[in-house]
C-alpha cells in the first residue's frame, strides 16, 4: 500500500492555462494542459517536452498565476496537486 501512495505522489498533476494569443502563437490554439509537476521548474519542464522551446518563452514572456495569486517566477515554487497555473503574458511599460 505504501507504495501506491508513493507513486501517487511522483504523479501529482496541475493545470495549466495559457492565454488565447499566446496559446495560438506557441501551441496551436490548446490552452488547458495537464502536466506532472511539484514546482514551477517541473511546469516549465513538462510544457518544453510538449512543445520544444515553449518553457523558454513562458519563462520570459510571462507571469504566472497560481490558483489566482500571481507569484515572482521561482523555479522552487510549489505547485499543489490539482492547482491551476494560469500563465499570463507580461505587460511592457514605457
Amino acid at each position: 500500500m505504501k507504495k501506491m501512495v508513493a507513486e501517487q505522489t511522483e504523479q501529482q498533476t496541475v493545470r495549466v492555462m495559457l492565454t488565447g494569443g499566446f496559446s495560438r502563437r506557441y501551441t496551436n490554439g490548446v490552452r488547458e494542459f495537464t502536466v506532472p509537476a511539484k514546482t514551477v521548474r517541473g511546469v516549465l519542464s513538462a510544457m518544453n517536452a510538449l512543445y520544444p522551446g515553449l518553457g523558454e518563452h513562458l519563462e520570459e514572456e510571462t507571469s504566472i498565476a497560481i490558483d489566482g495569486v500571481i507569484h515572482e517566477v521561482v523555479y522552487t515554487q510549489p505547485v499543489p496537486a490539482g492547482c491551476e497555473v494560469f500563465f499570463i503574458p507580461r505587460i511592457e511599460g514605457g
